[in-house]
Parts: C-alpha cells; sequence; structure tokens
C-alpha cells in the first residue's frame, strides 16, 4: 500500500504541512511551518509498510548521520529527526526535518548562461568537496538533487545514497543516466564516484543528453561483470554544444571517464572552474567594453542560452 498524502492544514509531529512538494520510493516530503516559531522546513516522511521497506528507514537514518555531521553552504542542512515507534523498539515511521530551498532543480531549470553553469558547478564541486572531507561520498550526483535559487545559489540534497568512503555496497545503487562504472561493479565507492557522477551531470547540462553508463537503458537488471571498456564513449561535449567553451568540455570529458584513477580529484575540478569562471567574466567584461577578440570569444558564448545538443 503507497504512504498516504497528508493534507494542508494537518499537524504531524508539531509541524504543521502547507504543501507536498515530492515523493520518492517510500516517502514523501512537504513544506510544513514550525507553529510556534513560524519557520518553515522541508519535512521528509518515510514510512515502512513491508520488511522489504526498511531499507528506506536505513537510508533516512543514514541521511541525518551524515546531513548533521557535515557543515557546507552548498548541502542541505538537516535539523533533526523524528522516530515513531511500533511497539517498544521497532521504528515504522521516520520524520527528516530539513532546511527548505526555495528554487528548482538543476534538472527542471537548467542555467541559461556558460558563467551561470559553472558557476553552479562549481558550488557543488566544492559542497561534495566538503562532504569528502568528512570522510563521505554522495554517491548519487544528479541534476535532480541540485536546488538553485533565485540568485544562482546551489544546494546539494538527498543524502540517501552517501556513504562512508571506500563503501562496497551489496546492492547497486545510483541513477542509470549518472551511475559511474564502480557503482555498478559493486566496487569501493571514493570521492572519484562523485568526480563521475558530478561529470554526467555537467554533460547532461550542457549538451542534454546522457552519458552512455553500464546501466544506461537497464534499469529493470542488475548487471555484473560488464569490461568498463564495452561501455560506449560519449560524444565529445563540443560535438553536441559547438559554443562550450574548450576548456569546461574538456573537464567534462575527464571526469567521465571508466577507471577511477585517470579521472581528476575532486580539488582539481573545482581549481579548473574556478578558472573556467574567471575567464568567462573576463571575456564578457572585454565584450560589454567592446575589446572582445577570437580570444576571448568564450564570453561572448556565454552570454548566449546554453546548446541543447541534438
Amino acid at each position: 500500500m503507497p504512504l498516504e498524502p497528508k493534507k494542508p492544514g494537518e499537524i504531524v509531529e508539531g509541524y504543521r504541512i502547507l504543501a507536498e512538494v515530492g515523493r520518492g520510493a517510500a516517502s514523501i516530503i512537504y513544506l510544513v511551518q514550525d507553529p510556534k516559531t513560524k519557520q518553515v522546513w522541508a519535512l521528509k516522511h518515510v514510512k515502512r509498510e513491508t520488511d522489504k521497506d526498511q531499507r528506506f528507514l536505513d537510508q533516512a537514518e543514514e541521511e541525518y548521520k551524515i546531513g548533521s555531521r557535515v557543515k557546507s553552504n552548498a548541502i542541505r542542512k538537516i535539523e533533526k529527526l523524528l522516530r515513531k515507534r511500533e511497539g517498544l523498539l521497532s521504528t515504522s515511521e521516520l520524520f527528516l526535518i530539513m532546511e527548505h530551498i526555495d528554487g528548482s532543480s538543476l534538472e527542471r531549470e537548467p542555467p541559461y548562461t556558460f558563467e551561470d553553469a559553472v558557476g553552479i558547478f562549481e558550488q557543488v564541486a566544492r559542497g561534495l568537496a566538503d562532504l569528502h572531507k568528512e570522510g563521505f561520498v554522495h554517491a548519487d550526483m544528479k541534476p535532480n538533487n541540485v536546488i538553485v535559487d533565485s540568485r544562482q545559489g546551489a544546494k546539494i540534497i538527498d543524502l540517501g545514497q552517501s556513504c562512508k568512503i571506500g563503501t562496497i555496497k551489496q546492492r547497486i545503487q545510483g541513477t542509470p543516466d549518472y551511475i559511474a562504472p564502480e557503482q555498478v561493479h559493486r566496487r569501493a565507492i571514493t570521492p572519484k564516484t562523485d568526480v563521475y557522477n558530478l561529470g554526467a551531470t555537467m554533460y547532461w547540462v550542457l549538451t542534454r543528453n546522457f552519458v552512455p553508463t553500464a546501466l544506461t537503458g537497464k534499469t529493470d537488471s542488475l548487471v555484473q561483470g560488464i569490461d568498463e571498456a564495452l561501455i560506449p564513449k560519449p560524444k565529445p561535449v563540443r560535438e553536441l554544444n559547438q559554443r562550450c567553451p574548450e576548456l569546461l568540455a574538456a573537464l567534462v570529458m575527464d571526469c567521465v571517464v571508466p577507471n577511477p584513477d585517470d579521472r581528476p580529484q575532486m580539488e582539481s575540478v573545482i581549481e579548473r572552474l574556478n578558472l573556467i569562471r574567471g575567464k568567462l567574466a573576463a571575456g564578457a567584461i572585454l565584450r560589454r567594453s567592446g575589446q572582445s577578440s577570437r580570444e576571448n570569444s568564450v564570453g561572448e558564448a556565454a552570454a548566449k542560452a546554453v546548446g541543447s545538443g541534438e
């Protein structure tokens, strides 16, 4: 039986329901308000209907553990975890009280210019680096897990699949169009996994195409033992979007190579994004002053919409 949604106005664990804002496999996310302080939060309600749903409760527990520990301006804060018990010991429902972010997902509203895109990518990379410093990997970075506000501020959400660095998961977990080969092969999850997931995210934002992965189109089966060399190589970014700056296109392609050892470190990704953002900003200034030259054509490209690819 699916989780029964709450109605606006209902009080749940002391919070008033304002609206439903999202759904997961065994969860519903609401916009709620604390009647005492009037502060608005996001509330994630997870319920175990069958024994198979226990993993969703476990993920919510882990999300709280990681989200409350990691301090980063680019990661959604998790305020508290509330439990509803069935009997004396067994937890049947969980409620995560989370920071409310007034914005839209990167998937729903991709950035209009390259400069905005690179600014968002850099914020996400810094958030992931903060996660890594605390010993964790996000392991499910994708456009739908980045919320961008009206000022182009970006926040990473959904730590449900996050884990300690070096974890080898028993089940294949990840989103097929963004999943790294080591996740499919059930090898150690490391910061390089987030580099791949972020690279696949940037690839989609810049081209509106997906990187071919070991799970692309195979969501109903567990794929094991696939030779990484057999994974089709993605088309170069600039083949799909000729206006994309060369340095940015090169970085994206470096991030999505199958072998983790061949991918850049996240700190290097941040440095390269920062350099690219600086070049785009400088090019835009020169363009506005009428001093744009061929060398600064990146600035002109950034003023145009990110191409949609094929």
